[in-house]
């Protein structure tokens, strides 16, 4: 199984084969709307901006089940995203990422490149606490360890990257170029 046998759920309900990607560098990415790292949808909306001409789509997917940092209804998610950060690239109906319900895409990308840490420094530390007893109830099955994870996927559809929420945004970018 890769990338592309997955198939997903758009905000209109609609399904939506990753196959429609192929050929395309993916960061594919759990999000919040009321989480310490939300900002980083700004800089994310600029990478989209700068680099979709050549060929790269960000895949954006809410999930709520990090201290409930995503409340709302995926109409209200949408419209905070665009209001407060103006983003235009692919979202999709929200998500569990952990556990039983896991989307199995998370599941994959998370098997793919497991987690490794959060790094150093105290946000690194701080997360990592939260992280833990939010985690503790999945088990074996907590692939995301925050909000904000993203997966880099080259345009052969290999999971090439895995970004935890404290990783410089800078980095991202970094990578996204190379893979471009």
């Amino acid at each position: 199984m890769g990338i592309y046998d997955f198939k997903e759920t758009a905000l209109d309900g609609s399904e939506v084969s990753l196959k429609d990607y192929e050929g395309k560098v993916l960061l594919v990415v759990n999000t919040a709307t009321g989480c310490g790292f939300t900002p980083h949808y700004e800089p994310l909306e600029a990478m989209y901006k700068e680099y979709r001409d050549r060929g790269f789509e960000i895949l954006d997917f809410p999930c709520n089940q990090f201290a409930d940092q995503a409340p709302e209804s995926d109409e209200e998610i949408h419209q905070f995203c665009q209001v407060k950060f103006g983003t235009e690239f692919p979202q999709f109906k929200k998500i569990d990422v952990n556990g039983e319900t896991a989307d199995p895409l998370f599941a994959y990308l998370a098997t793919e490149k497991p987690f490794e840490g959060f790094g150093k420094g105290l946000k690194a530390k701080g997360l990592e606490k939260f992280a833990n007893m939010n985690n503790k109830k999945f088990g074996d099955a907590a692939y995301i360890k925050w909000n904000f994870t993203k997966f880099l996927v080259d345009r052969e559809g290999n999971v090439v990257a895995r970004f935890e929420p404290t990783v410089d945004m800078d980095e991202v970018k970094k990578a996204v170029e190379a893979a471009l």
